[in-house]
């Protein structure tokens, strides 16, 4: 579609004006893109739809106001792709919500009779437009038509000059036979495979070519193709050849009808079937079989594994073990996949000889996976045995293009599982257990845990449902107060997550944190969490008077989000929440990683209190604090206790952070000992238990009403 060159002289709209419109033609591009075709990317679908919405504001703005370009954009809009009722519908919504809401338009008297006069026209040039375009189809449809009748009549002679070169270059053999069962015409191929000539086959009945055990299932299926019964008949056969063998083939039979749609003759297609099984059988072997090992894949191992657990004895039953070499991808990415490929091989060959007196079943899955089922017997050595009997052999150099490469393998073992156990189950078990292996450090090896895999399951279940549970509004926020501790009044309150799923005890914020994070849902949950607190905060301010900050804790994802600034500072200002009163912290394990250091320093720039979670108090903390514009720091629950209870001296390191500038926050006080032995040391604030629970805002004001 060619660009509008009207809005070339136009002047450009403020900053603030453009970003607002480019948020609102995102959302345009978005939401249109769910419910239509649209054969451009997203970047390019929203590149157009932005200047179109340039030029929709500025014919608004125009004066006097002209609805010609709305006319014009909508149908400019049909051209984009299959729009249709959905798109008109999407677009309309869009920009009938969006275009009021942006702020150039704030002046509703003067632009809310244009916009919808405009959005009107734009509605009536989409369907003049999609009128045209459907008029265009079916004259071009028309057009075809009368081409393809044309076409027809021209090839229906050259397909009948044709039809007897076909029949008689082709490889397979071709039989006209009669009503009657009579060969009327025969090509050379059937003659070369029954070894008569076309001469001798001509006249000759059709059944007296078919072995004699097969030549009434024949007849009543060339019958009952007669009779209508049936469109096509595809057999197995055996013909008999001139010399007296018996040619194995694969005949298929159609039937001919005339003008009149009566039966006319019977076309007989031959082909050779011995060739056509050999190529089969090595078709089916490749289909189960890794092409680069000539080891069993998957599919081979799978349809084998129920049989091969029901067969075993019952008194030692079965070990599957799958396992996976650690530095696979560093051969390929220095060496080159082919030596990759060839280190696969040697380590199927290993596989081979080190299990050659088990009873095994040896498979290469899917990459770099391998899997082994061994029924066990009376003389198979103990799971720990044939792993270090595995690793060792492994471990011996391979000499892959010169090089000798030892190979770690990293091995999940499930032993003696149930005989009834679904294959899936089993397999699933086995890979699970070979990545939790893998996660501990590379060449070890794991053992499976049901107890423990049913408990990370059930977390597992819990992450995947979370966002369904966060949507039906389980997932609320709760506050907590943050306390001075020379006087226990409060000096903020924590904003934290609770969800209560049905049938379920409450899981606290952590819990819902760790879930989150598994799931990739923290960024859109904590962003909720921080609008929804802040929205609190600003109502608590309003009603009671109350100015203390908001502490919001991130987790590592967020901390780490290239969009944090922005999400922030955007929350911060539809909720009218002041940057001074949100004190938001990181844990203090991601300071490492550069884009979570850099969100921490423009954070605090824009007058965001930044907050160390999980302080442990040690150099690499010290450092942090003295080197990053941090606000504050909060002691890990796991410390308050240790060194509440612990030497003096744990005291002496409290004033190094405070020196740096820093208040020192506590978490997990549970009792007034350590609340003194805390403020003793130099701590300003702390959260616990024994400051005040968590609990739903109508229950957290009464700490500072």
């Amino acid at each position: 579609m060619m660009p509008d060159p009207s809005h070339h002289d136009r002047p450009a709209p403020p900053p603030d004006d453009r970003r607002d419109r480019a948020l609102l033609a995102r959302k345009w591009a978005y939401l249109l893109s769910g419910v239509v075709v649209v054969p451009l990317s997203a970047e390019d679908l929203g590149r157009e739809l932005g200047g179109r919405l340039d030029r929709l504001c500025a014919a608004l703005r125009a004066e006097p106001f002209a609805t010609e370009p709305f006319e014009r954009a909508g149908e400019q809009l049909v051209a984009l792709g299959y729009l249709g009722e959905p798109g008109l519908r999407c677009t309309v919504d869009v920009l009938g919500k969006g275009l009021l809401a942006l702020p150039e338009f704030a002046d509703t008297e003067r632009f809310a009779e244009r916009i919808v006069l405009g959005l009107g026209t734009l509605a009536c040039g989409f369907l003049a437009g999609s009128q045209r375009t459907v008029l265009e189809q079916q004259e071009t449809m028309h057009l075809t038509l009368l081409k393809a009748v044309r076409d027809a009549k021209w090839n229906l002679r050259e397909s009948e000059a044709r039809f007897d070169e076909v029949v008689t270059s082709s490889a397979s053999g071709v039989m006209i036979v009669e009503l009657d069962g009579r060969l009327s015409r025969a090509n050379a191929a059937i003659g070369e495979m029954l070894g008569y000539t076309q001469a001798e086959l001509t006249g000759a009945a059709l059944l007296d070519f078919v072995h004699p055990d097969s030549v009434e299932v024949l007849r009543e299926a060339i019958r009952s193709l007669r009779d209508g019964e049936r469109d096509r008949i595809r057999q197995s056969q055996r013909l008999l050849r001139k010399d007296g063998d018996v040619a194995r083939i694969s005949l298929t039979v159609s039937l001919l009808r005339g003008t009149d749609n009566q039966p006319s003759h019977f076309v007989t297609v031959v082909e050779d079937g011995t060739e056509l099984m050999l190529l089969q059988s090595e078709l089916s072997r490749q289909a189960l079989h890794d092409v680069l090992t000539g080891l069993p894949n998957r599919q081979y191992f799978t349809s084998n594994l129920e049989n091969a657990l029901r067969r075993a004895d019952p008194a030692y039953g079965t070990t599957l073990f799958q396992l996976r070499p650690d530095a696979f991808d560093m051969v390929c990415n220095s060496l080159g996949r082919q030596s990759g490929e060839r280190l696969l091989v040697h380590i199927a060959q290993r596989l081979k000889t080190v299990l050659a007196r088990e009873k095994t079943m040896i498979a290469r899955f899917d990459g770099d996976e391998f899997a082994v089922l061994i029924e066990n017997s009376a003389a198979t050595p103990g799971v720990a045995a044939l792993v270090a009997a595995i690793k060792d052999e492994l471990t011996e150099p391979a000499y892959v293009d010169g090089r000798g490469l030892a190979v770690s393998v990293s091995i999940g073992v499930v032993h003696r599982p149930p005989p009834t156990t679904e294959p899936a189950e089993l397999l699933r078990a086995a890979d699970l257990t070979l990545r939790r292996a893998a996660a501990e450090r590379r060449g070890q090896w794991e053992l499976y845990d049901p107890e423990r895999d049913a408990a990370e399951r059930g977390e597992r279940t819990l992450a995947v449902s979370m966002p369904g549970a966060w949507e039906h509004g389980e997932i609320s926020v709760w506050y907590r107060p943050v306390a001075r501790l020379d006087d226990g009044g409060t000096a903020g309150v924590e904003a934290l997550l609770r969800w209560a799923p049905p049938e379920l005890d409450p899981l606290p914020h952590k819990h819902c944190v760790r879930l989150a994070e598994q799931t990739g849902l923290s960024l859109a949950l904590g962003e909720w969490l921080l609008r929804t607190s802040g929205g609190q905060i600003a109502w608590w301010r309003q009603r009671t008077g109350f100015e203390h900050p908001l502490l919001l804790g991130l987790t590592a994802h967020q901390s780490c989000d290239g969009d944090l600034v922005s999400r922030v500072n955007q929350v911060l200002t539809d909720v009218g929440l002041r940057p001074e009163q949100l004190l938001l912290g990181m844990p203090a394990g991601v300071l490492s990683v550069d884009e979570a250091a850099d969100n921490l320093t423009v954070l605090a720039d824009l007058g965001v209190r930044m907050l160390l979670d999980d302080f442990d108090l040690g150099p690499a903390g010290l450092t942090a604090v003295e080197d990053l514009p941090l606000a504050a720091v909060r002691v890990r629950p796991c410390l308050t206790t240790r060194l509440a209870a612990g030497p003096p001296a744990a005291a002496a390191l409290v004033p190094l952070v405070r020196q740096a500038g820093a208040t020192v926050i506590v978490d997990g006080i549970a009792d007034d000992e350590q609340a003194r032995w805390w403020h003793a040391a130099g701590a300003g604030l702390a959260t616990g238990d024994f400051f005040g629970i968590a609990g739903q805002a109508e229950e957290t004001v009464t700490h500072f009403s």
